[in-house]
């Protein structure tokens, strides 16, 4: 199983689940390029180059289709890459892709140079000061997700977030559906409480990619896994399992 994180995560973002899931399975929990002990390259954050890293990690692992299951900018990858190249993986988790109706590319733009401001100042902060704003923020999860967090904003290279501009329009997701062979689940949260995929992109997804499966999880916003652990959990493994 290969593990693919957020943007502003790193491979140990999933220990959690990686412990609940360890006697079940093998699990690759890479850090993506700018993220954590992997390479940070000046350029190169395209979905298309996450993806040709990740099928690139496959191979070097001489892994035969592993399942992949992603978060966020993980999610968007792992469906480019099962889209695009068929005989990768066996099957694929998508948690909460960022898979809007409708995107605003100059809003977009402001928002990632705030984004890009608050890496930087993060930066600047203790472990200890970044898990304690972590905590007050969501007091409900587990201990155990509050250290790699931090880890992750003290490492990531703002470079990252330098793909995201009004001349690099997103992948449209209707486009990637549609080229899915594997099975997917796709795990989307409360819109309300922050997660991006409502339940009119998950219909329609679902009528797009009839190998696709929708497991929606109410409760909590993008980051469902650790603000839903258990039916999380639960959803995977019956997903896995089939």
């Amino acid at each position: 199983m290969v593990l693919a994180h957020g943007i502003t995560d790193n491979g140990l973002c999933w220990t959690r689940l990686a412990q609940a899931l360890e006697s079940e399975y093998d699990l690759v929990m890479f850090d993506a390029r700018g993220h954590g002990l992997s390479d940070a390259p000046e350029a190169g954050y395209a979905p298309e180059e996450h993806v040709a890293d990740m099928a690139g990690l496959v191979a070097a692992l001489g892994l035969e289709r592993p399942a992949l299951i992603g978060h966020s900018m993980g999610a968007a990858n792992v469906a480019l890459a099962v889209a695009n190249h068929p005989d990768l993986a066996r099957c694929a988790v998508l948690e909460d892709p960022p898979w809007h109706t409708t995107y605003d590319l100059e809003a977009q733009a402001a928002r990632v140079k705030e984004w890009r401001a608050d890496l930087v100042a993060r930066k600047a902060c203790t472990r200890e000061q970044l898990m304690a704003e972590e905590h007050a923020q969501n007091p409900t999860w587990a201990e155990i997700e509050f250290g790699p967090r931090a880890d992750a904003k003290l490492r990531v290279d703002p470079d990252v977030l330098s793909w995201i501009s009004p001349q690099n329009p997103p992948i449209p997701w209707r486009d990637v559906a549609r080229k899915f062979a594997c099975p997917v689940l796709l795990i989307t949260g409360d819109p309300g409480l922050g997660a991006i995929v409502s339940s009119e992109v998950a219909q329609e997804v679902a009528s797009l990619c009839p190998s696709l499966k929708v497991a929606h999880i109410p409760g909590f916003g993008h980051h469902i896994r650790h603000g839903q652990f258990e039916p999380y959990v639960e959803a995977v493994r019956a997903f896995l399992r089939e």
